[in-house]
């Protein structure tokens, strides 16, 4: 198998609540987040999705997404992601993860059948407070076992 990048997702987090509680060997937490951005490349659209992750006591996150590319040629994809936010050296949350697609548009119907890789980072914004998600997303291409 291979990977091909399909399309790179920018987003922040307008509205966000949390509910932190004492777990067996720290704090945990639950959250509930807005998401809104953009993505280019060979999918270009506006990004919308709800994200209700959990918070380990390590400080590691679990995303689990379910949202929305509105395309920029007018078509509807579904999608679904889950994976894991790890911290790193820094402020930087170290992003790993699947998401699968769903629409009934024929551009992207192909998609429905198709595996998806998330590589990528929480960050601090630029001059600003909070934060911006960066991550990439590639097609997981099957090809035969030699």
């Amino acid at each position: 198998m291979r990977i091909e990048p399909l399309y790179r997702v920018t987003f922040t987090t307008p509205e966000a609540w949390s509910v932190e509680f004492d777990g067996t060997n720290g704090k945990e937490g639950q959250s509930f987040l807005i998401a809104e951005g953009r993505t280019e490349g060979r999918v270009a659209a506006r990004y919308r999705a709800a994200n209700f992750p959990r918070r380990r006591t390590d400080g590691a996150l679990l995303p689990d997404f379910r949202g929305v590319l509105e395309t920029d040629d007018g078509a509807t994809v579904l999608f679904s992601w889950h994976g894991y936010a790890l911290p790193r050296a820094g402020s930087k949350l170290e992003l790993a993860g699947s998401m699968t697609h769903l629409s009934r548009d024929e551009r992207y119907a192909r998609l429905n059948d198709v595996v998806c890789v998330v590589g990528g980072e929480v960050r601090p914004r630029a001059g600003e407070d909070g934060f911006e998600v960066v991550f990439d997303v590639s097609e997981l291409v099957w090809e035969p076992l030699a």
